[in-house]
């Protein structure tokens, strides 16, 4: 299909970024890797006057590693992530995620900030940047704003990004050593969305787990932490039977949808098999493992 028509604008600094979307009130969006907007485009889900190419912008395609955490920049593309090794012990879980995302092509222009904004819940990004408590930094013609991930996020496809605003990065906490991970997703064919998908950590102390955080992909209507599979997992030892019991309480926490592509109740019971899986990864080994074959 084609594109709509609109004008097109590549400013050189944030600043003339923010103040043309301002001055467009709404009717500007912003391009930075293109692979969620031009099919929106495509598709007249979206009619914009004007684009403005985020390309040009300094300084938004850093990643950096730190006492305090990892940052990346809005223009930060998911080939940038698999190919910086620091982030294989800095962070992991963002590793092993970025690593299931549809094709090369697709990882080669995708960013950080799209898929941010783009809030998809089916989408891996965001769903790491819930189930890490992340930091979102946004900037705007009133200033810059950070908001926690849980506040970013407001429905599928609904942000707290006002019509003059902009990702400018992503902030994860600090790693720490010896910490229990693990990333499991199912998907069709290769390349396809996970009709789900679950990434979790959790930190070890005696033998007994802490700090839990849980959190589903595509198999609810939004972005959200398992809370009562979290606390079936803490304070406890991770055996067969606490595995059990918080596969039980994360099914139990899901809204799928059925649709074209599997049941509700298919997916309730995905969200089951691939939360036992990663909790007896985790269990084992402070590491995970990457699933796209059958469940």
């Amino acid at each position: 299909m084609k594109l709509p028509q609109f004008d097109y604008a590549a400013p050189a600094t944030l600043e003339d970024a923010v103040a043309l979307l301002a001055a467009h009130q709404g009717d500007a969006r912003p391009i930075a890797g293109g692979q969620s907007l031009i099919p929106i485009l495509a598709f007249r889900l979206a009619g914009p006057s004007l684009l403005v190419d985020l390309r040009k912008l300094p300084g938004l395609d850093r990643i950096s590693v730190s006492d305090e955490g990892v940052t990346l920049g809005a223009m930060v593309r998911w080939c940038d992530i698999e190919a910086d090794r620091r982030l294989d012990t800095a962070h992991p879980l963002l590793s092993a995620a970025v690593a299931c995302i549809a094709h090369y092509q697709v990882r080669n222009r995708g960013t950080v900030g799209g898929s941010l904004a783009h809030a998809d819940p089916a989408a891996e990004l965001p769903g790491i940047a819930m189930t890490s408590d992340a930091e979102i930094v946004i900037a705007g013609s009133a200033g810059s704003r950070t908001l926690k991930a849980a506040d970013f996020f407001l429905a599928p496809l609904m942000t707290a990004l006002g019509p003059d605003e902009l990702v400018v990065e992503l902030r994860l906490p600090a790693w720490l050593p010896g910490r229990r991970w693990a990333f499991e997703e199912y998907a069709r064919q290769q390349g396809a969305f996970a009709l789900a998908g679950i990434a979790l950590f959790y930190d070890e102390q005696d033998g007994v787990a802490k700090n839990a955080h849980i959190g589903v992909i595509g198999a609810s209507s939004g972005l959200h932490r398992l809370a009562a599979a979290e606390a079936a997992v803490n304070r406890r030892s991770v055996d067969e039977q606490v595995i059990a019991e918080a596969a039980d309480e994360g099914a139990g926490e899901v809204d799928p949808a059925d649709d074209i592509d599997a049941s509700a109740d298919y997916r309730r019971a995905l969200v089951r098999t691939l939360l036992q899986r990663a909790l007896g990864a985790a269990s084992t080994r402070a590491g995970g493992r990457r699933e796209r074959g059958l469940p």
